[in-house]
């Protein structure tokens, strides 16, 4: 047996590392003096290169001792020391550290998740500018400019109370209208967080918001600003990582991953539609960033803002209940009025293609008058179902519990869940009949149709599959931004935060779909997506107008989203999840497991409850932990997979927490775990 906390020579000495394996542990190497000597300032955060069985990996230290639970014959030692500096600061190196365990989630795995691809090998830590790099860094966009504007008085106690924060901890939600002017508050509280040589972290949800935040934060601040997000090489991501580390750039924008970034005079850090699902790393290290944004500017004592429409039930029960304050913006910016709302119930209206005839006449209205339409569609493709008229049967993935969705350039069929393709059905497999149809509109059909209506009006298509190429959203938007009558159809990568100033009419052509959501937030995020895409019209000085198209025009939510507002909805749902205990009233994990034999998920998280009862009984008070499961998940078969799902909820996050961790180490133990994929998502967003 090795000697517990064995002493190490003085000629040696320990550095502890976090390796990128699944294993939810840190190691121990020795640091020959020799090493050392050469490196004498190493220190947590640096990056070694250590072996690890058979290969050799880059790790990272977490700490550095002179003992070790092992005994010194059983330790290896470091290969070579990467860096002369640490690539992340002790503070958040401790955050992240923490971020791992609250998340149940391997901590070398997630620090090397956090870091710039480039620096999980051995390359060094040094900016490289090549020509490209430096001509495109250079290269304005096409948006039109615009200059610094007057707050009104909401705005302007907005942005003094979040400046009047600079050097402190504060968490502010934002909480406007859409076309309040957010932006324009993030911008000047940035300018004087900058007068005073403070760095500046802005986070926003997608790509797409990227190009158009990026134009206005350059024609407002002559200096660098980094950019990161996955659209970039992995050279540009380590010059933008580097840049922000030695404050070389002063502005920081990205998505998700950009909340890793470390900056060496931290200032101020700003979520912007702080509501979206795409803060919520859906895989592997399954962190928020919203969430570990607050974190890590209550560890670098600087403020934070929270700014949305529509905020999530989680920050508006932090609001309420005092962790953040709340400034509200309850008028649009400037001379713009909110958009009126038409309802639009379906079954009393001529359909063509997925329109009513009250709304193309409504197009044709404000196409007229010169100005642009935005058609909004969820869905991808030109039609979501290839259906036999004469036995009804679909096509459906085999792999997954989905039908296939027909696109048409190329002519295929596509599984959106699993990305399998296949060929376009000529004849039934079933009955053997001809007579397949397109069920459904997607935005390829709904493109297609309304350039048959409207023939001398240019139409644009904004989704996934328009968009892979690269640059090619922004030119679309550019395009768009630089006025003239057109028609955009899009899925919800238009909802999110764009300005179209010469947008004035919004059409929704199906409001159904969160309505009768298996998943309890359904409501919540069909309220948002609608207050969102509304937004996008009347945001100038050209009055607005959203008509919603809908088979329910009776809902009680619908109407109240409609009539009263976000706020109003929200306020209900708030009390629902009360009543329920439900999150933001309680703490949720969910424990997923899946295989490729059907029992194996549900044995294993029968396992799983048995193990959280027997915790329970003994760890901790009475019904301190809910248990609902294992169930099928709502689509059970995906990718070939069977998916079952355990929900665990707990009034205290401290017991959720003290749960989780013991109960990861005791799964690792089953031998039935090798049988499955298992994972642990805390604060889940998505329940499908």
């Amino acid at each position: 047996m090795p000697d517990s906390n064995a002493a190490i020579p003085d000629s040696l000495a320990i550095v502890r590392v976090a390796v990128p394996t699944p294993l939810r542990r840190s190691f121990d190497y020795l640091l020959p003096a020799a090493l050392a000597l050469g490196h004498p300032g190493i220190q947590p955060g640096i990056r070694v290169l250590v072996p690890f069985g058979n290969r050799e990996l880059t790790a990272v230290v977490l700490q550095l001792d002179s003992r070790s639970a092992l005994q010194t014959d059983k330790l290896k030692a470091v290969i070579s020391i990467l860096d002369s500096e640490p690539m992340i600061p002790a503070h958040l190196l401790s955050l992240w550290v923490w971020a791992a365990k609250y998340y149940q989630h391997p901590v070398g795995d997630a620090l090397h998740t956090l870091m710039p691809a480039s620096l999980r090998g051995t390359a060094s830590a040094k900016i490289k500018i090549r020509a490209i790099d430096s001509q495109q860094s250079r290269t304005r966009h096409t948006y039109p400019a615009e200059q610094q504007q007057l707050l009104n008085s909401a705005q302007q106690a907005a942005c003094e109370q979040i400046t009047g924060a600079l050097g402190r901890y504060q968490g502010f939600l934002l909480d406007g209208v859409t076309g309040s002017g957010k932006t324009e508050v993030y911008l000047q509280a940035i300018a004087r967080a900058r007068a005073i040589g403070k760095q500046a972290l802005v986070l926003v949800p997608e790509i797409s918001l990227t190009p158009q935040t990026l134009a206005r934060f350059q024609q407002r601040f002559e200096e660098p600003i980094a950019v990161l997000h996955s659209g970039l090489t992995a050279r540009q991501r380590l010059n933008a990582w580097l840049a922000a580390s030695s404050a070389q750039a002063g502005i920081i924008i990205g998505t998700r991953s950009a909340v890793f970034t470390p900056m060496l005079a931290p200032g101020l850090i700003i979520v912007d539609e702080e509501h979206d699902g795409s803060f919520k790393q859906q895989d592997g290290f399954r962190y928020s960033a919203r969430d570990l944004a607050v974190m890590r500017a209550s560890a670098e004592q600087i403020p934070i803002v929270l700014g949305s429409a529509t905020p999530s039930l989680e920050s508006l029960h932090n609001a309420s209940s005092g962790r953040y304050s709340r400034l509200q913006l309850p008028e649009r910016a400037g001379v713009a009025n909110k958009p009126a709302f038409v309802l639009v119930d379906t079954h009393t209206q001529n359909m063509q293609q997925g329109f009513s005839a009250l709304l193309l006449d409504h197009i044709q209205r404000h196409i007229r008058d010169g100005n642009q339409v935005l058609v909004f569609i969820n869905r991808r493709g030109f039609a979501p179902l290839q259906q036999c008229g004469d036995c009804g049967w679909t096509a459906e993935c085999t792999f997954c519990d989905a039908r296939l969705t027909i696109h048409k350039n190329p002519p295929h069929l596509c599984c959106h869940h699993c990305e399998r393709r296949h060929p376009i059905f000529r004849h039934c497999p079933d009955c053997g009949g001809k007579s397949m149809q397109a069920v459904g509109v997607g935005t390829e059909r709904s493109e297609a149709f309304l350039k048959q209506c409207f023939p001398a009006t240019d139409v644009i298509r904004i989704d996934r599959d328009v968009t892979r190429k690269k640059d090619e959203l922004e030119r679309l938007l550019a395009k768009v931004q630089h006025g003239g009558p057109c028609i955009l159809v899009g899925t919800q990568m238009l909802a999110k935060g764009h300005h179209f100033p010469d947008v004035t009419l919004v059409a929704v052509l199906e409001a159904d779909s969160g309505l009768f959501s298996a998943d309890f937030r359904g409501q919540e995020f069909m309220a948002q997506l609608l207050t969102q895409v509304a937004g996008r019209a009347g945001r100038a000085d050209k009055p607005g107008e959203v008509l919603i198209q809908t088979r329910h025009a009776t809902h009680q939510s619908l109407q109240l989203l409609i009539n009263r507002g976000y706020h109003a909805l929200a306020d209900q749902l708030m009390l629902e999840r009360q009543s329920t205990c439900m999150p933001p009233f309680t703490y949720l994990a969910c424990l997923r497991a899946e295989a490729i034999n059907s029992q194996a998920p549900m044995e294993f998280l029968m396992k799983a409850r048995a193990l959280i009862e027997q915790h329970c009984a003994s760890q901790l008070p009475h019904q301190a932990i809910m248990i609902n499961g294992p169930l099928p998940a709502p689509m059970e078969k995906r990718a070939n997979r069977f998916r079952q799902q355990l929900l665990v909820r707990a009034h205290q996050r401290h017991d959720l927490q003290q749960l989780l961790g013991t109960l990861c180490l005791q799964l690792e133990g089953l031998s039935s775990q090798r049988l499955v994929r298992w994972s642990v998502d805390v604060d889940p967003q998505d329940m499908m």
